[in-house]
């Protein structure tokens, strides 16, 4: 039954389908009553099944296939959320029934009896178990009323409502095609590629010539192809930024400069320590963000590239003075420049030394990745030395 049609297949079938490929048909079937990948997340819904359906006339097949055929009329006519609800009403009676089934009570069902003889007789409903014929139509019509609403989910972009329904409707009949293909579908529309494959793939081991299945197939192979590609550049962009970390911790060893990270390290957006001009350079001289520390004045101005080679007088330069200095303290000459130590002391720092000379002289470290330097007039940095320490000093006293 199957073996011809599955031999023709194009190679542009999902890549999922070579694992139902040369199987027998028996086999296939097998394969077939697994459980699809989707369907691994899928929950007994035990709030549809117990809804209590309306004392509607007639049987509970013949409501659901009342319902079936009104959704369907709304369906060709574009009117898909009123679809769905006629397909939901017909579901709640017939789950409504499967439910009392699961739970070991009989089901009935009402048929017309003639009672009497010749002019005396009449015919009156009669209330009758129903048997296993009558089960299965039942059953049948459950499924196409999952997946006629897992058609109007598709439609109305509800993709997870519609591949819960396909698994609703292949719990009833692992060889519903349309389910297999409407699952796919859903599935491809968030994403999931791999199991949008293997729903394809079972639904085209079924019928090989499926037009609608063979078209989803052609998307899942295109959409695979796009998500390795997608996959190759994040894996290169991932191997570019480690490949430029160890570069930059090979730079920074070698110079000797000390590096800290705390637990909350500052947001700097794109500022950073890096490679320049070329980060893919072990050549490359290094560069800092860094912040000058105004403590007198709790002001600050941050310098979001710092060369090695630069000399704290280059930014001075053009820093100062700054706009808040009523009194003219702050000038390229008037200034002292100091950092703190990785023991927690001050050291105070030359203006026309390079940076590479100050980091790496071994008594500071570059913390979270940012070079602080406090800047405080000449003639006031004695009393913010003193300043400074004391408060220090009570910190550690305090811990």
């Amino acid at each position: 039954m199957f073996s011809a049609g599955m031999n023709e297949l194009s190679a542009a079938l999902p890549p999922g389908h070579a694992l139902l490929s040369g199987k027998t048909p028996d086999q296939v079937l097998a394969e077939l009553n697994k459980s699809p990948l989707f369907m691994t997340e899928l929950e007994d819904n035990d709030d549809v099944a117990a809804l209590q359906a309306l004392a509607y006339e007639g049987t509970a097949r013949e409501n659901g296939e009342d319902f079936k055929e009104r959704g369907n009329e709304c369906f060709k006519a574009g009117m898909h959320a009123d679809a769905k609800e006629f397909y939901t009403k017909g579901i709640e009676v017939l789950a409504l029934e499967e439910r009392r089934r699961a739970n070991g009570e009989k089901t009935y069902h009402t048929e017309k009896a003639r009672s009497g003889e010749g002019d005396d007789a009449e015919e009156r409903d009669v209330e009758v178990e129903d048997d296993a014929d009558e089960i299965a139509r039942q059953r049948g019509v459950l499924e196409s009323l999952y997946v006629n609403r897992a058609a109007c989910h598709l439609a109305l972009g509800n993709y997870r409502s519609c591949w819960t329904d396909c698994g609703l409707a292949l719990r009833l009949n692992p060889q519903n095609v349309k389910a297999y293909y409407r699952s796919a579908r859903a599935l491809l529309k968030v994403g999931r590629v791999a199991e949008a494959d293997d729903a394809c793939a079972r639904g085209l081991a079924l019928d090989a010539d499926n037009k609608p299945l063979r078209a989803v197939a052609q998307d899942i192979v295109e959409a695979a192809e796009l998500a390795d590609a997608r996959a190759r550049r994040e894996a290169e962009r991932k191997a570019g930024e480690k490949r430029r970390e160890t570069l930059l911790r090979a730079a920074l060893a070698a110079r000797g400069i000390r590096t800290r990270t705390t637990a909350q390290p500052p947001e700097m957006e794109d500022a950073r320590m890096r490679l320049v001009p070329d980060e893919d350079d072990p050549a490359s001289s290094l560069s800092f963000p860094a912040v000058l520390l105004y403590p007198l004045q709790l002001e600050s101005d941050f310098v979001k590239a710092f060369d090695e080679t630069e000399r704290l007088a280059d930014h001075l330069a053009y820093i100062l003075p700054v706009p808040w200095d009523d009194k003219g303290e702050y000038t390229p000459d008037g200034v002292e420049c100091y950092m703190e130590t990785a023991a927690g002391g001050l050291v105070k720092v030359g203006k026309k030394a390079t940076l590479l000379k100050i980091l790496s002289g071994g008594s500071v470290e570059v913390v979270d990745g940012i070079v602080r330097v406090y800047v405080v007039p000449a003639a006031r940095a004695k009393g913010w030395i003193e300043e400074f320490k004391l408060k220090k000093a009570a910190e550690r006293g305090g811990s």
